[in-house]
């Protein structure tokens, strides 16, 4: 395989990255395979990908972090961080969650506070969500192991035969760029939306299915007859017939068996289903189903049912709970619920059953509003344990007294050993797909080297910037990893630009550090569009955002990031 039909295998990649419907991990897989099978990477160089040390240590820090995510600290922390005004609240927010997840994973401390601002009262929590996930992403960068993406580069860098990264070289960057971009949120503010605080008698509107069953009472009947078109709190938004859509619905429609009907309204007020004799709410008897504990959740990124639809999955097996409503950003989701392909980041409305909470999937796939429902929290013995043992991992490593990877090792044992983590847990919520997707990565950089085509491109780039020198090909490579992680996900981007930078740093015969740093940064800058990073899509439906709420407040702290980025990247690590 030539390196013109390798860059265009690789722009096919990214084309269908972008496209979101085929799963990352598949994707690199595929072409990790092609690779091999075509010659350009041999069996040893493919296989070897997968035990890459920095990936391994990413790994069991992932699963070290499932024991750390349930201790009571964050809790604790809630009631003092959200005292004040909302200016003051972001303030405090921002920097513990920022002091956090330099060391803890980003996504654990999104999920931790998440149900704890979305319930409080004091600010709405539309001026915190987002100013919660940037936060996590600014602490991510500040250390080795604050972010994924920080150990993803790590593995490219070792794979490459340069010195491993180190904790702390990331924090001479890392800090001014999060002091910053904390005080331009601080000072944006006001372009967060503020929608009303979350409380039990005012909560954002859901979109509800219901079926009329058979030899129903409504069947025969109008819409106005029947009453639907005075429900307290609810309202009928169209109906699906025999997979026709009637929208909108009038007074006079009369209804027939098999008719699902689409409803908007508030989680409290779909007690007004109750009422009606033959109504099905997602296949269960609207009387039974509301008469269960309501409980409201987050798809997480870990989840088995992004790109799947409700009709597809077994719901009430798997959880135990029926799906009574949906809701996406801002966004009403038309007609045809059932058939809609869930994503990452949607609230759903569950009517739980007893069994929900015993369920060993729960938290694996969703984030909760609600407290009280999955595993207890640590005990304050075992959260100590937990916390001094990751503390001392990360001290020995930066210390250069005994390798991340050994200490962690350590730390795991001694959580199965005194039960804080259990093997079941461990298997249930392995990273697979980020193990096979960053092992696959390294495959392809090093096809992207063999081939030839990672050279093509540097030189395209030195062309491009040879009229502004080193640093404008270092601006080019920063650039093309931020667009890249704006529009795909923050370790397909690393994976992709890593080889670009590389190349390009040896076609202008400069050290390759700053060069690995832009990717580095670049990877994690993802702050215009809610797609690229997982955080952004947890907080999405929660604080009823749209597209638009992102770009108002991300396009400062962007600019903020790249322009500090840009200037101290090259003063600590020179060309």
């Amino acid at each position: 395989m030539t390196a013109p039909l390798v860059l265009l295998s690789i722009v096919a990649l990214l084309a269908l990255l972008i496209h979101g419907r085929a799963a990352p991990a598949l994707l690199f897989t595929v072409w990790a395979a092609a690779f091999h099978v075509t010659g350009l990477v041999d069996e040893r160089e493919w296989l070897s990908s997968y035990s890459n040390p920095a990936l391994i240590t990413l790994v069991v820090l992932l699963l070290v972090s499932h024991a750390l995510e349930r201790s009571p600290l964050l809790d604790r922390f809630s009631a003092v961080i959200l005292k004040g005004g909302p200016s003051l609240a972001i303030l405090r927010l921002s920097g513990v969650t920022a002091l956090v997840s330099a060391v803890l994973n980003n996504t654990a401390v999104v999920g931790a506070l998440l149900g704890v601002i979305s319930r409080q009262r004091q600010v709405p929590a539309s001026k915190l969500l987002i100013p919660l996930s940037y936060a996590a992403i600014l602490g991510g960068v500040t250390t080795l192991i604050g972010t994924s993406t920080n150990l993803v580069v790590n593995s490219f860098v070792i794979d490459a035969g340069l010195p491993a990264l180190q904790m702390f070289q990331f924090s001479l960057v890392g800090i001014p760029v999060a002091l910053a971009c904390i005080a331009v949120m601080v000072l944006s503010s006001p372009l967060l939306p503020a929608h009303p605080a979350a409380s039990r008698d005012n909560r954002q509107a859901y979109f509800l299915e219901a079926q009329v069953t058979g030899n129903s009472p409504l069947a025969g009947r109008s819409i106005e007859q029947n009453g639907l078109r005075n429900l307290d709190g609810l309202f009928l938004l169209e109906i699906e017939r025999e997979d026709r859509l009637i929208s909108p619905v009038g007074p006079d429609e009369i209804l027939r068996d098999g008719d699902i009907l689409v409803f908007t309204g508030e989680i409290e007020k779909v007690q007004a289903l109750q009422q009606f004799s033959g109504l099905h709410v997602f296949g269960t008897r609207a009387d039974a189903l509301l008469g269960s504990n309501l409980v409201e959740v987050v798809i997480s990124n870990e989840s088995i049912l992004p790109n799947r639809t409700l009709r597809e999955v077994d719901f009430r097996m798997q959880f135990d709970a029926g799906v009574v409503g949906i809701r996406r950003g801002d966004k009403r989701l038309t007609g045809q619920l059932g058939r809609v392909p869930l994503h990452v980041g949607d609230s759903l409305l569950l009517a739980v059953g007893p069994d929900f909470a015993h369920h060993r999937n729960i938290d694996r796939n969703f984030h909760l509003l609600d407290t009280g429902v999955l595993r207890p929290r640590l005990t304050n013995p075992q959260s100590t344990l937990a916390l001094s043992g990751f503390a001392l991992a990360i001290a020995l490593s930066a210390f250069d007294v005994w390798p991340l990877l050994n200490s962690l090792l350590v730390l795991l044992a001694i959580l199965l050993g005194s039960r804080i983590l259990t093997l079941s847990e461990m298997r249930r919520r392995f990273p697979f797909d980020l193990l096979v997707t960053i092992g696959s990565a390294l495959t392809i950089a090093k096809a992207l080297e063999s081939s030839g085509a990672a050279q093509i491109v540097a030189d395209a780039m030195r062309g491009m910037f040879d009229g502004y020198g080193i640093f404008g090909a270092f601006v080019g490579v920063y650039l093309i990893t931020l667009v890249l992680t704006e529009v795909i996900t923050n370790n397909a981007a690393a994976a992709l630009a890593f080889p670009i930078a590389l190349s390009t740093a040896r076609a202008f015969n400069v050290d390759p550090m700053p060069f690995v740093m832009a990717v580095a940064y670049g990877a994690s800058a993802g702050f215009l569009v809610p797609f690229g990073y997982q955080t952004h899509l947890m907080v999405m439906s929660p604080g009823r955002y749209r597209v638009l709420d992102f770009f108002k407040i991300g396009l400062p702290v962007s600019l903020t990031y790249s322009a500090v980025v840009l200037l101290l990247v090259p003063v600590f690590f020179p060309f």
